[in-house]
């Protein structure tokens, strides 16, 4: 082996001074493995995919570094964005002298969309690299040559459950994996002054449960679909606050399908609405048009038809009051509930309330005005009902004030 003298070295040898060399080859170090050779063997490694033409060998050499990741990022959640794919995984790396190399690294990723939500799905993939870390300490399910045969099954068992139902228990050798994934948790609205809260279900039906907190128990009993959170506030002397919170949290059990309970609902001939684009779902879904021809119907035995039901949602349009639809289509007359036909409605997300929001235009006033004092609510943000909550107005009189006054404009939305 030849190699070069530093020149200080050198001086030194010239002066018969001593020196220590130390000599390292390190060629010899590692092993001097082609890399494309390196990225064929980790492909060949990783011979448990399914279905097994999802990922090719020219992809996976494109992200292998973000697969087969350095010890460092055990334990983390790592999604990998490429290709017009999202790759959810939790690499583990198991250190025991019992390994060839002293160490057994796999990583199991879940491959989804690239456009997809996995939220929802990485509580999932850090269950499941536990499950698998603990299995193959227990029996060396993952490393064993005997096993091996019994990975597929495993994995095919695996997707297929979980696409299907959202939840698997599957058995290995050792244990049972139970696996579920959580739904997408969405905030139901804030609960306003103004909001009226109305069962869905049978009143007697949810009062009557014990498991309620005392507050909520006391608020239950003013809930009749007319009194406004206000007004329950005040009949049943509770801080409104507190009942906000309650109604917060009856809004989340429904919202979740807990209980089919309470929604914010205010009905009144002189509301308006108009259909949402989910009213083709009505024209589609044999099901949801049993489902709201029963809802709809004021006698059960005789249910009304759907080609009624149909025409009076979509006549629902801006300018067009509950009263005014009742007027030309007598919905009594077709065996259909009104006040249900509009819950329904708004629960499905058929139809959407419009509010009229007052708006004082930038002309002078009177300054004997009647609505003088109630001016600063006419900004456009504030809405009738929560006006008339506000200041104890009722509909009728706020409109008749406000039909008198030439400077005031109400805008729909």
């Amino acid at each position: 082996m030849d190699f070069v003298l530093p020149d200080h070295v050198r001086l030194e040898n010239n002066n018969n001074i001593q020196t220590d060399i130390i000599v390292m080859d390190f060629a010899k170090a590692f092993d001097k493995v082609p890399h494309k050779r390196l990225i064929h063997k980790l492909y060949n490694i990783m011979a448990f995919m399914v279905p097994d033409n999802k990922l090719s060998k020219e992809h996976f050499d494109g992200i292998h570094y973000y697969i087969i990741t350095k010890p460092d990022l055990q334990g983390r959640l790592i999604t990998v964005n490429a290709l017009g794919l999202k790759i959810l995984g939790c690499p583990v790396f198991i250190d025991d002298p019992k390994y060839k190399r002293n160490a057994y690294i796999f990583n199991l990723c879940l491959v989804f969309d690239g456009q997809s939500d996995t939220n929802s799905y990485e509580p999932v993939v850090k269950k499941l690299a536990g499950y698998l870390t603990q299995i193959e300490l227990q029996s060396g399910f993952l490393s064993r040559a005997e096993s091996q045969d019994k990975i597929v099954p495993f994995l095919e068992n695996l997707l297929n459950k979980l696409n299907k139902h959202g939840s698997c228990s599957v058995h290995t050798d050792s244990c049972t994996v139970h696996l579920k994934v959580a739904p997408t948790i969405t905030e139901p609205s804030v609960v306003q002054d103004h909001d009226v809260p109305v069962f869905v279900k049978d009143a007697k039906t949810i009062t009557g449960q014990g498991h309620w907190d005392l507050t909520t128990q006391q608020v239950l009993r003013y809930i009749d679909g007319t009194n406004h959170v206000a007004r329950i506030a005040a009949e049943a002397d509770v801080e409104i606050n507190l009942v906000k919170l309650c109604l917060q949290n009856l809004l989340y059990l429904f919202y979740f399908n807990v209980f089919d309970m309470i929604c914010l609902f205010c009905f009144q001939y002189s509301n308006m609405y108009t259909v949402t684009p989910n009213i083709q779902k009505l024209y589609s879904d044999r099901r949801l048009q049993e489902q709201c021809m029963m809802y709809c119907a004021r006698k059960v035995h005789t249910l009304p038809k759907l080609r009624d039901i149909f025409t009076l949602y979509c006549s629902l349009t801006h300018g067009v009051t509950v009263k005014d639809i009742c007027c030309r289509h007598n919905p009594h007359g077709k065996n259909i509930d009104e006040k249900k036909l509009i819950q329904f409605g708004l629960l499905r997300d058929l139809i959407r309330r419009l509010h009229k929001y007052p708006i004082k235009l930038m002309a002078e006033s009177s300054m004997y005005s009647q609505l003088q004092p109630l001016y600063h609510w006419f900004d456009g943000t504030h809405s009738f009902d929560e006006i008339t909550c506000k200041t104890g107005l009722s509909q009728i009189e706020l409109e008749e004030k406000i039909d008198r006054d030439p400077h005031i404009v109400v805008c729909l939305k």
